[in-house]
């Protein structure tokens, strides 16, 4: 079934068109399959970016630090979180270092997961980093002496974390135990550090730049005094040009810049600052390197470089993504040669080579090359031929380092996490064994049983805690909704992007596809499924309508119109306008509905008709409402916003016919989920961790003490045994006893 997926999926990742569609004109899988579908960045960068920001605005500049002070300033109550895993999935790992200093220690830095040490080769990791600042990571390296630095937010323009911009440059001269920020604040994101072998006070830093606003602190930075202060020895063309690689060579240095930048309306990812540059004179001078490479231009884009003694690879992406060519030079960078067209090369970019950018060459053999890309694409012969490594290793390869001490150890960071190779990086690969900073977009617990647990998790699958190992895959692609029938444990659901959904009535051992039984024509890269609380066989799935199934999901019917404000402007993005949220209420007759583009509605007769209750606000990622009253409803909004006073969480007492604004002292974040808690208690989820309302807002605290500063994308709530469980963008499940 994955060489069919394969096929289906592939092609349409340019510009994210066909993909809603694909699946529905494949055969549904037989007993036993799983679809699993090839994983790329492009879909949830749309998805995430457009929920994040208000329509025609720029995420602002440090709108995640700031609220992350605001965060810090509410009081905290209630008890403290527990983390209950995976520690055997892994994440997105961006940057790998080697400890000079220590045998087999090893640092890596996780996309939203903070700094980790490994110090047994590898095998298991701890956190090095600390859990109330940013988890947001471009870059770790170490120094000579010993020292570690790590660069904060991600440079990578795409996948789930929307690029959360980082609070600049820390070292740490304990191994990671204690840290401290030494410049580069403006930096958005860091991409590169690389610290003078010869001198460790004289540390250059590639800076990607942010994301979303130009200037601030971004090309090539050079300290000469452990960062007491930074000279930019490289500027970009503009002011969305920034760095992401720099390579140091005694006085000849060598630098990539990169023009990307993501508005509302457009992602454009390349441009006529993108290009490699050379200094022969220690960063006095530099010149754009061509002999041979792509014309300056607007049409160039990431660009990923490796340089041994005189020989230097480089291979180049087109502005939106697709592969451009792979290029040698024997002179140091005067001259280069494309080398021949190789499919296999071409087919590892996919069209999203911005998600990539990076060529590793081998310590002791110049002609051994290996190029990040889905997958791992090696070369033994300068480039001439290639191989690829896609089934012993998890997809989207971003971080590689040798191991000089022991002869053929190679390590490698993917989405999948960290991964050891003994053969010189030519197979044999071992994953981690315990390393806990899984990114998730969802959580589902049953009151069955509490140990009991599944998510969809970002190019992971969906997880479980039951049916092998704690945990385990029972589903391929991003993984999005799950559930757990609250009657029945073994009544399954889980989905993966764009709504291809699956039941199964033996915990996921057999997934039964029933997406194509819905009626859509758009359907959001997470897609709503929810059971009724009365009638677990009954259940609802939006796609730009609302559908209802009696049967347990085994056949649906719509009962709505279009309830969006119909397709979105941006052509890379074609399922905008679509239910992101149902709230069946407890009457059997109440069904609430919100949408990505600001709408809420509601129906009173099972779907003959709708009422508008609300428009003009942003993304509505929740709809709840109250299991007693029907007339009880809550919404909550995502958005960065500047200049808005629009609210993150509206309640109701009538019906949604009149709302308060119960947002209060909230940070000023995306608010991603609600929950009804004990005695009339409201608890969120947001980009800033979880909050708590005693009194059903406006007034909020942080919930609980123990939970690292990173984005919860989604809660559930157990009222029998009082606790609530949550699902982090970066650090896996937690879970807290709320009484």
């Amino acid at each position: 079934m994955r060489r069919r997926l394969l096929h289906l999926v592939l092609a349409p990742l340019a510009g994210v068109v066909l993909l809603a569609t694909a699946p529905a004109s494949a055969a549904p899988p037989g007993p036993g399959d799983v679809y699993r579908p090839v994983r790329g960045p492009a879909a949830p960068a749309e998805y995430r970016y457009l929920q994040k920001t208000v329509p025609g605005e720029p995420i602002p500049r440090h709108a995640h630090e700031n609220a992350a002070a605001q965060a810090r300033e509410l009081p905290t109550t209630g008890g403290r979180w527990k983390t209950l895993g995976p520690t055997n999935i892994g994440g997105r790992i961006v940057s790998l270092a080697l400890d000079p200093k220590r045998a087999d220690t090893l640092y890596a830095a996780a996309a939203s997961g903070g700094i980790w040490r490994s110090t047994d080769a590898g095998r298991t990791f701890k956190s090095a980093w600390p859990d109330g600042w940013t988890q947001a990571m471009g870059a770790v390296a170490t120094g000579p002496d010993g020292a570690l630095y790590a660069g904060t937010g991600e440079p990578n323009p795409g996948g789930g974390s929307i690029t959360y911009e980082g609070t600049g440059l820390y070292r740490s001269v304990d191994g990671g135990r204690h840290w401290r920020r030494i410049g580069l604040r403006d930096s958005g994101a860091i991409s590169a550090i690389t610290v003078d072998p010869r001198n460790p006070r004289r540390i250059y830093v590639a800076a990607a730049g942010s994301l979303y606003n130009g200037g601030g602190d971004r090309g090539v930075y050079r300290t000469e005094n452990g960062g007491k202060t930074w000279r930019r020895i490289l500027s970009g063309a503009n002011e969305f040009t920034g760095a992401t690689e720099i390579v140091v060579r005694g006085k000849r240095l060598y630098a990539v810049l990169w023009d990307h930048r993501r508005t509302p309306e457009l992602r454009t990812y390349g441009g006529v600052g993108s290009g490699i540059f050379r200094s022969d004179d220690d960063g006095r001078s530099w010149r754009r390197l061509g002999g041979g490479l792509p014309e300056r231009g607007p049409d160039v884009g990431r660009i990923g470089l490796a340089v041994a003694g005189e020989k230097a690879y480089a291979i180049v992406n087109r502005t939106g993504g697709p592969f451009e060519g792979f290029y040698a030079s024997t002179d140091g960078g005067d001259s280069w040669r494309r080398t021949p067209a190789d499919q296999k090369l071409t087919e590892s970019q996919s069209t999203f080579g911005w998600w990539f950018g990076k060529v590793w060459t081998d310590p002791k053999d110049a002609d051994h090359v290996q190029v990040a890309g889905v997958p791992l694409m090696t070369t033994k012969d300068g480039g001439a031929t290639w191989s690829a490594d896609d089934t012993s290793i998890h997809v989207d390869q971003h971080a590689m380092v040798w191991d000089p001490r022991r002869p053929g150890r190679v390590y490698l960071g993917n989405d999948g996490g960290v991964y050891r190779s003994d053969a010189n990086g030519d197979g044999g690969w071992v994953k981690a064994r315990h390393e806990p900073y899984t990114q998730l977009y969802s959580v589902a617990i049953s009151p069955q049983d509490t140990g009991r647990i599944s998510g969809g998790s970002q190019d992971n699958g969906s997880l479980r805690s039951w049916g092998g190992e704690r945990f385990n895959e029972y589903l391929g692609g991003d993984g999005e909704e799950n559930l757990i029938n609250p009657t029945d444990i073994n009544n399954v659901f889980a989905c993966y992007q764009y709504g291809n959904c699956f039941r199964s009535t033996d915990g996921g051992d057999t997934l039964t596809y029933f997406a194509d039984r819905t009626t859509y024509k758009r359907r959001n890269w997470f897609t709503p499924v929810v059971f009724d609380p009365k009638d677990t066989k009954v259940l609802y799935y939006g796609s730009e309508v609302v559908n209802r199934s009696t049967d347990g999901g085994a056949t649906w019917r719509p009962i709505s119109p279009d309830l969006s404000g119909g397709p979105g402007p941006d052509p890379l993005y074609t399922n905008y306008g679509t239910i992101t949220s149902i709230a069946p209420a407890g009457d059997g007759r109440t069904v609430y509905a919100g949408t990505d583009d600001g709408r809420v509605w509601v129906t009173e007769d099972l779907g003959a008709h709708w009422t508008k209750l609300a428009e003009g606000r942003s993304w509505v990622t929740r709809v709840v409402v109250d299991p007693r009253d029907p007339d009880r409803v809550y919404t909550t909004h995502s958005a960065y916003r500047s200049g808005s006073n629009k609210a993150h969480v509206y309640g109701s007492s009538d019906g949604g016919r009149s709302w308060q604004d119960l947002s209060g002292n909230l940070p000023d974040a995306p608010v991603n989920d609600l929950v009804l808690g004990h005695g009339g208690r409201l608890h969120v989820g947001t980009d800033q961790g979880v909050f708590t309302s005693r009194s059903g807002g406006p007034t909020w605290s942080r919930l609980g003490q123990g939970m690292p500063a990173v984005p919860v994308d989604d809660i559930e709530y157990d009222a029998g045994h009082d606790r609530l469980v949550a699902a982090t963008f970066g650090r896996g499940f937690y879970e807290l006893a709320t009484r």
